[in-house]
């Protein structure tokens, strides 16, 4: 079982929902409304079973990661190929070194210092970090249960589907496995 999350309401999503104006916040934090959501989504996870959690390195994804976290007991292994289609401001990200000092516990190995590009995102570039993360879930050898805390336009191209803040999507492994293998 895989269980697609997207994260809470950030500071950018509060204002842009309400006004469709990119307000030209960076990697923005949680809302206190976006700290419920992933609380009560922390809930609906509980008798879920979930073993892994994977986060985006975006903060918005890792504060949303780490209140799940924290009340399911588990780690957070952070996934890069989950992260968000850059399209607006709030997917200037972080970079990594800057990530290792406020996140110490987390593993950062790997991530460029910038890590999340600078033009807009292309449909086929998107469409290979889909595929490249249903490989690394196909070869994964952990058959455990595993939830994903991503972005809007991630999920979208992932599975076809609209994710509102803070909600979750439970899909078997296979399906996801067979998604990828007709191109979705």
């Amino acid at each position: 079982m895989i269980v697609l999350l997207r994260h809470a309401e950030s500071a950018w999503n509060a204002v842009f929902s309400r006004s469709r104006i990119d307000p030209g916040l960076p990697d923005p934090p949680l809302t206190e409304a976006g700290r419920r959501q992933a609380e009560e989504a922390a809930r609906r996870l509980a008798g879920r079973g979930v073993e892994r959690l994977l986060a985006s390195p975006y903060r918005r994804t890792l504060e949303t990661a780490a209140i799940i976290a924290a009340k399911l007991d588990l780690p957070i292994e952070v996934e890069p190929l989950v992260r968000e289609r850059f399209a607006f401001s709030c997917d200037i990200g972080t970079p990594a070194s800057l990530l290792r000092r406020d996140w110490p516990q987390l593993d950062f190995a790997g991530l460029p210092e910038i890590w999340w590009g600078g033009l807009i995102e292309s449909d086929r570039s998107l469409a290979a970090r889909c595929r490249a993360f249903r490989r690394r879930l196909g070869e994964d050898s952990a058959d455990g249960r595993v939830a994903v805390v991503s972005h809007w336009g991630f999920l979208l191209a992932f599975t076809g589907r609209r994710f509102d803040n803070g909600s979750l999507l439970v899909v078997e492994r296979q399906r996801i496995l067979e998604d990828g293998d007709r191109g979705a």
